[in-house]
C-alpha cells in the first residue's frame, strides 16, 4: 500500500483533496443553514421516543406495527442512546455521523466505478463529482433513511460487482448480509439481486469463445455456478432479514416481507398526482383494491392519459428535479446554477445507458440494469424527486464515463494530427 502511494502520488493527493472538499462543503452546509424537520421526521421521533420509553415498535401509531422497516429507527435510537450521556442533541449528532457515511459512500462510489469501468479517470471524476452533487450534500441534513441507504446500497453493490469478479462464496455471502441491511433501511430493494444475477448469468453463458477458460466449462457448469452464488446471496439475504420476520409473525401475528404501508402504490395512480381525480368512487375497497381499481378504469377510460403518467409522466417528475433532502434556509449553494449539473448528469447518461444495454456483456451494464430496474419498480408507485436520490451515483459514473470517453477520442485524434504533421 505504501509503494502504490508512492508510485501515485499526485493520484493520492488527488483524492486526498477531493475528500477534504467534501468534508468542508458537508461541514459547511450543516454549520451555516437551519435546517427543517419534515413530518418523517417527527413521526420517526416519536417513533424512536416510544420504543425507549415503553419497548413497542409503532409508526404513527401506539400500537406495535410494520409500517416501516427497522433499519433507520434503530439507528436513530442508537444515536439518542449516544446522544443522552454526551450532552448533546440527537438530531445534530445524527446529521454529523450521516456526514461520516456520506463520505464513505464517496469511496464506495469510486469503488464501483473502477469495478464497472476499468478506469481510474472515471473513477476519479466520478468522486469528484459526487463530492460537489447538492443533493449529496443537503441529505446530510435530513433526518430521513436516504444518507443511510444509499451508503448500504453503494455498499451492496460494490460487494456484488466483485462477488462476480472473483466468483467466491464468502464474497457472495456478504453481498447478501449488506443487501440485507439496505433493505432494513429501505425496502424497495429487496429484489434487486434477482436481475443483477439473471444478467450475469447470460454474461457467463455468452461469453466470447475467445475466452479460453469459457471453453474448458459446460453450459450447464456455468450455471450451476452461478446459480449456486445466487442462493447464497439470497439465504445471507434471508438470514439477515430473519429476525424481522419473526418479529412481525410473533408480535403482528401475520408475516410481513418488508413493511405495510401501500399508500405510495395508491398514491401513483392519480396522473400528474391529482388527487381530485375520481375515476372510481372507493366505498369500503381497502387501499390496495382501491388502487388496482383505478387502474384497471385509467388504463379503459383514459388509456392514453394513464399511459403517459406511467411513462413519461413519472420519469419526468422523478428526474428531472434535485432532491432537498427535508429542507433548510437559506437554501445552499457551493456554487451557482447547481440545477443545471444534476440536468446535466441525467440527460447526458442516457447515451451510455442505452450503449450498455447493447453491449450487456460488459461489467458496466451491471448500472444500466439496476438503474432501469429500479427505475420500473419507481413507477409502480407515486413520483417524488427523493427517488431519483439512491441511483444517482450510478447515474454519475455513466454520465463521466461518457465524458471521458469523449475526450479520449478527442485526445486520439488530436494525437493522429500531430503525428501526420510531423
Amino acid at each position: 500500500m505504501v509503494e502504490w502511494v508512492k508510485k501515485n502520488k499526485a493520484w493520492t493527493i488527488a483524492i486526498v483533496l477531493i475528500f477534504l472538499l467534501a468534508f468542508w462543503l458537508r461541514a459547511d452546509f450543516l454549520t451555516s443553514v437551519k435546517h427543517t424537520i419534515s413530518h418523517d421526521t417527527k413521526y420517526y421521533d416519536e417513533m424512536v421516543n416510544r420504543l425507549l420509553d415503553t419497548g413497542v415498535y409503532a409508526y404513527k401509531e401506539e400500537i406495535p406495527n410494520a409500517r416501516v422497516t427497522p433499519g433507520y429507527p434503530l439507528f436513530m435510537t442508537a444515536m439518542y442512546l449516544i446522544a443522552d450521556p454526551l450532552g448533546v442533541e440527537p438530531f445534530p449528532l445524527i446529521r454529523w455521523v450521516q456526514v461520516l457515511f456520506s463520505l464513505a459512500t464517496l469511496v464506495l462510489i469510486y469503488l464501483i466505478a473502477m469495478l464497472a469501468t476499468r478506469s481510474k479517470w472515471v473513477a476519479i471524476i466520478a468522486l469528484f463529482v459526487s463530492a460537489i452533487y447538492h443533493p449529496f450534500i443537503w441529505t446530510n441534513g435530513a433526518v430521513l433513511t436516504e444518507t443511510l441507504a444509499l451508503f448500504f446500497l453503494m455498499g451492496y453493490l460494490a460487494m456484488q460487482l466483485y462477488a462476480f469478479q472473483t466468483q467466491r462464496k464468502r464474497d457472495a455471502a456478504l453481498a447478501g448480509v449488506l443487501l440485507g441491511i439496505t433493505v432494513l433501511v429501505r425496502a424497495e430493494f429487496l429484489p434487486l439481486f434477482v436481475p443483477l444475477y439473471g444478467l450475469f448469468l447470460l454474461q457467463q453463458w455468452f461469453r466470447p469463445k475467445s475466452e479460453q477458460k469459457i471453453r474448458q466449462i459446460s453450459k450447464f457448469a456455468v450455471f450451476k455456478k452461478v446459480a449456486l452464488l445466487g442462493i447464497i446471496t439470497g439465504l445471507s439475504l434471508s438470514a439477515v432479514m430473519l429476525p424481522w420476520w419473526v418479529r412481525n409473525v410473533v408480535s403482528l401475528n401475520e408475516f410481513v416481507m418488508t413493511a405495510s404501508q401501500s399508500n405510495p402504490f395508491k398514491a401513483g395512480t392519480y396522473p400528474d398526482k391529482d388527487y381530485t381525480d375520481k375515476i372510481v368512487v372507493q366505498g369500503d375497497m381497502s387501499q390496495d383494491e382501491y388502487a388496482w381499481a383505478r387502474i384497471k378504469a385509467g388504463f379503459t377510460q383514459q388509456t392514453w392519459k394513464y399511459v403517459k403518467w406511467y411513462t413519461v409522466g413519472k420519469l419526468k417528475y422523478t428526474y428531472t428535479h434535485m432532491f432537498f433532502g427535508s429542507g433548510h434556509s437559506p437554501i445552499y449553494k457551493a456554487y451557482p446554477n447547481v440545477a443545471y449539473l444534476h440536468l446535466f448528469i441525467i440527460y447526458s447518461a442516457i447515451i451510455p445507458l442505452f450503449a450498455l444495454i447493447w453491449r450487456w456483456r460488459h461489467t458496466g451494464a451491471m448500472l444500466a440494469a439496476v438503474i432501469i430496474f429500479m427505475t420500473m419498480i419507481r413507477l409502480v408507485f407515486v413520483p417524488e424527486y427523493r427517488y431519483n436520490f439512491t441511483v444517482m451515483p450510478l447515474i454519475i459514473i455513466l454520465s463521466t464515463w461518457l465524458g471521458v470517453y469523449i475526450l479520449q477520442k478527442l485526445w486520439a485524434f488530436v494525437a493522429r494530427k500531430r503525428s501526420a504533421r510531423s
